[in-house]
């Protein structure tokens, strides 16, 4: 239990190294999967979690290094915050930034294929936000979280 088969040191190289390609990976393929999780969405975290626990541990399943393992990507995390709060273009590398798909009721059909976003995707967004038609859309944004901030026009009084 308490006996392990590779270095302390080990657990700490490949966590950080896991942790970092997950990062990049996970930002890579864009704000839905990780704003927005779709059912198979969470399968596939769920996967990737287990297919990455061997390249964690190197098939050393003791107490200990499991513990070392789990410090690891903690503090990665605790680090990676401290840093993007730190440092502002660390974190629109790392978050991304807002970005603008409905602007006066156009839709960018560009930046919705680069995000993953559906039309039904934008439509349910908006529906949340207190609107029906695209027409009444001022502006609709995916955030750096992946959530879609809709405002809409302001009615005219009658």
């Amino acid at each position: 239990m308490f006996d392990m088969e590779v270095p302390w040191w080990e657990f700490i190289v490949r966590g950080v190294v896991v942790y970092v390609f997950l990062l990049v990976f996970l930002r890579l393929t864009g704000r839905r999967q990780t704003g927005q999780l779709a059912p198979f969405d969470l399968v596939l975290l769920l996967i990737l979690s287990n297919a990455v626990q061997n390249s964690m541990n190197a098939g050393d399943n003791s107490l200990v290094g499991g513990l070392i393992s789990a410090a690891t990507l903690l503090s990665c995390h605790v680090l990676l915050a401290h840093l993007t709060y730190r440092v502002p273009r660390l974190e629109r590398l790392i978050d991304g930034s807002p970005r603008v798909l409905v602007r006066n009721g156009q839709v960018n059909d560009r930046l919705m294929r680069k995000e993953l976003l559906t039309i039904e995707d934008l439509m349910a967004a908006l529906r949340s936000g207190g609107g029906l038609h695209l027409r009444e859309v001022e502006r609709a944004t995916i955030e750096a979280n992946g959530n879609i901030t809709v405002v809409l026009r302001r009615r005219e009084s009658e």
